[in-house]
């Protein structure tokens, strides 16, 4: 057999090129030719980034087969960790055909696998584990001291969408997973992540082999994106007419609905409204006007709460290749499901970040010779004399627009890698005392924190976490030093939630006719007689059971969206900048509609009304408008400085805003602020509440919490940095 083209080909074993041959490849692409020479070659770490669909996961598998098949029929273990159930699932039905034909068992590894299967996994472990890190945690903690046994020929392990991870408490949990069964085997085991381009790689290298990323081989696809295709229209809302829109959509987004159905329709597409509510009201609203026009529903929902059945029936609706279909959809498909190609992406409002925009672009435009198309929607409010100043200053189109500004520039935000996450450090420390059955305090500060991911916790910081957790009853500590469960902590670890690092809302089923139709958050205010939208339908509620946590719902012609939680993202001070830049400007668009044209306008004629070229104070009306331009973390620190002084301070876009004071003493406080050293977050939290954000915070004593709180949500350094800079100005 001849290599195509290249020496990459040839390192492969043969059955893995005979595979390559049958499926018709006539080539290997860029990203799978460096990737196969790097990992062939043995024990280093890699991460491979590149947008969707452009063969990372063969990228990686292909060389990592090929060296565990060198070794006969002792070809060892590979653990595939991912994000996602519904991601484990797609990707086994890539591998199992692969690894069918190289006799290398491929295990799917979640809730939803039997335990058969599982057990006998346990009796010969060998092949491909596809696993999440919950599914992970519950084998370290349940089988500890098993798992040197477990993971004895443990080869790789293959962190799929490594992004989505980075920054989360998620993420921590499986740096520590990592390092925990690395210990278990007794040695150094390569990683190999597998990711979407990120801002500053070597973040994520540093994240991918904590303490050094630096010796991670780092391959970024090098492959032409192809042509963009990016129009953003912008809409004004005037109000909403009186009789026509019983189903709570204002004029614009009424316009819009219709501007998609016109648009989308005979193909298949991407919606992202940017929360759960508003995939269910434009998901109805399009279902809607298909059968005003007496044709097939070619709309889909797809988001966290509707239940796998519903989610499975979107994706199949998207694969397959005898209709079209649309998918109205949150984060979920924007992570690595297969779905095939669609062939644009809908952007309603500003999106998360310019990094979330870039991964959604990339499900389009992937046949070849086909652009990858964006559609971007931005409404403002119809102004008048009591206007707030963000809405005359057009403040969501011109984020949207500086998002794609920086797309096309190539930028997009760095990997957040700063945080302490104490509340994971909380739930691995438990974890480690169940694999263990009990821990040297000592020995949990070294793996935990000398050696692993909380390595920003000092040991005094470590002994007084330990010390809080014995008064909670979550730990104790036998003569010996041993560190056991408390009677708190036994219960908490004995219960499935465990395996989880990040909170989750206590939810109610929403079941139809014995149906599940999925799960609705308690933060949803619905009573019976309301008329809700899910699933793409429209219900009334029929009965509430508390006990059982159990919505029932019947079927109806009115509904309005349920509430959910917000998912927006934090504005990265970069976005900011870039919005400064164009108010400056005054420029339009090209890639904007009239409308948006329109409505940039009238923002940068409101900026060079108010002089906020010249200078970062603003009065209106009793209020004080500090504009800095960073990013959310750092107004949001800035805000906390002017409270700690006594002002009603908030953030609000790229300012913050100060109530019933004057520019004055705004200024005054703000020169203090720069002319001192940055406070203590002690100081600057001292009156705050609602710092219990992560899982386990609770559990923190309060110094900590705070500590834990301000590394995830507040920049103190750079808005100290912004203060200094410009205090001449105030």
């Amino acid at each position: 057999m001849t290599a195509p083209f290249s020496s990459s080909f040839s390192l492969l074993d043969e059955r893995i090129q005979r595979w390559i041959w049958a499926e018709n490849w006539s080539e290997l692409r860029d990203v799978q030719e460096r990737s196969i020479a790097a990992i062939s070659g043995g024990g280093s770490d890699v991460i491979i980034a590149a947008a969707t669909a452009a063969g990372k996961t063969e990228a990686a598998f292909f060389p990592v087969l090929s060296n565990m098949l060198k070794a006969g029929e002792e070809h060892g273990l590979c653990l595939y960790i991912s994000p996602l159930k519904a991601l484990i699932n797609d990707q086994f039905g890539r591998l199992e055909r692969l690894c069918e034909t190289l006799e290398i068992p491929v295990w799917p590894w979640h809730g939803d696998i039997s335990s058969s299967s599982k057990t006998r996994f346990f009796k010969q472990p060998s092949g491909v584990v596809l696993i999440t890190p919950e599914s992970l945690e519950a084998m370290l903690c349940n089988r500890g001291f098993q798992m040197p046994r477990i993971v004895a020929r443990l080869r790789y392990i293959v962190v799929d969408e490594l992004h989505a991870f980075i920054g989360t408490e998620r993420g921590k949990q499986l740096q520590s997973l990592m390092l925990r069964i690395e210990q278990a085997a007794g040695r150094t085991v390569p990683r190999i992540g597998l990711s979407a381009t990120l801002g500053e790689l070597p973040l994520g290298a540093e994240f991918l082999r904590p303490h050094a990323g630096v010796a991670v081989d780092i391959i970024e696809s090098k492959a032409d994106r192809g042509a963009l295709n990016i129009r953003i229209k912008g809409y004004l809302d005037m109000g909403t007419p009186p009789d026509e829109d019983p189903d709570g959509e204002s004029a614009s987004e009424l316009s819009i609905v219709q501007d998609l159905f016109a648009k989308l329709r005979g193909s298949n597409n991407l919606i992202f409204p940017n929360s759960r509510g508003k995939v269910e009201q434009y998901t109805y609203a399009l279902r809607r006007l298909c059968e005003a026009a007496k044709a097939p529903n070619e709309f889909w929902p797809h988001h966290g709460s509707l239940s796998r059945e519903i989610r499975e029936e979107t994706e199949a609706a998207l694969k397959n290749k005898e209709g079209c279909a649309t998918a109205i959809c949150t984060n979920t498909l924007e992570l690595g499901i297969d779905i095939g190609a669609v062939k644009s992406v809908a952007q309603i409002g500003s999106p998360p970040s310019v990094a979330s925009m870039r991964q959604r672009m990339g499900r389009s435009g992937r046949r070849a010779g086909e652009s990858a198309i964006l559609r971007g929607y931005v409404t403002e409010r119809e102004l008048h004399v009591e206007s707030e100043l963000m809405d005359q200053l057009r403040e969501g189109t011109l984020e949207f627009g500086a998002m794609v500004s920086l797309m096309l520039d190539g930028w997009i935000e760095p990997p957040k890698t700063h945080g302490l996450h104490l509340s994971t450090l909380i739930q691995q420390l438990l974890s480690l005392i169940a694999q263990h059955g009990g821990i040297q305090a000592a020995d949990a500060y070294h793996i935990l924190c000398a050696r692993g991911p909380f390595a920003s916790t000092e040991k005094k910081d470590f002994a007084e976490l330990l010390r809080h957790l014995g008064k909670m009853e979550l730990l104790q500590q036998e003569a010996s030093g041993l560190l056991l469960h408390g009677s708190k902590g036994e219960r908490l670890v004995n219960h499935y939630t465990f395996y989880a690092a990040f909170a989750t809302e206590d939810e109610f089923r929403i079941v139809n006719a014995s149906r599940v139709l999925g799960s609705l958050p308690v933060s949803s205010s619905v009573s019976v007689g309301d008329y809700i939208l899910f699933a793409g339908r429209t219900w009334v509620v029929e009965d509430i059971d508390d006990d059982s946590k159990t919505i029932l719902v019947g079927k109806t012609n009115t509904g309005r969206a349920p509430l959910f939680n917000g998912s927006g993202g934090h504005v990265h001070t970069k976005v900011r900048e870039r919005m400064r830049e164009l108010y400056q400007s005054g420029l339009p668009l090209s890639f904007m509609d009239e409308g948006a044209k329109k409505l940039m306008l009238e923002g940068c004629q409101t900026f060079q009304r108010c002089g906020l070229a010249r200078k970062p104070l603003l009065m209106i009306g009793g209020r004080v408008f500090v504009f800095t331009w960073l990013g959310d973390h750092a107004n949001e620190a800035i805000a906390l400085v002017l409270k700690s002084r006594g002002l009603a301070a908030t953030a609000q876009g790229p300012a913050v805003k100060v109530d019933d004071a004057s520019e004055q003493r705004v200024a005054g406080c703000l020169l203090a602020f720069a002319s001192e050293a940055p406070p203590a977050v002690e100081l600057l939290l001292h009156k705050e509440h609602n710092l219990r954000r992560a899982k386990w915070d609770w559990a923190l004593p309060e110094r900590l919490l705070k500590m834990s709180f301000a590394s995830l949500h507040l920049d103190i350094v750079q808005a100290h940095e912004w203060a200094v800079k410009h205090i001449s100005e105030l």
